[in-house]
């Protein structure tokens, strides 16, 4: 498998990115619209495992940019 390039690894930083906010948005709205507390919205923004993976392929991402 070839290195990808500094632009495709941008590229997917802000699409994860995207997709990230758009989720988190997402569960937020579903939590407002069930009149949760938001002391139990963040409570479930912290505990949801795919927002966790996507913070940690986010993270080596990053780290894959700043060596390049």
């Amino acid at each position: 498998m070839s290195e990808a390039t500094p632009e495709e690894l941008q590229q997917t930083i802000d699409d994860l990115n995207t997709y990230r906010n758009r989720l988190r948005n997402e569960i937020i709205s579903i939590g407002q619209k069930l009149r949760m507390p938001q002391k139990k919205i963040d409570a479930s923004l912290a505990d949801h495992a795919e927002l966790q993976q996507i913070d940690g392929l986010l993270a080596q991402l990053v780290d894959q940019c700043a060596q390049n």
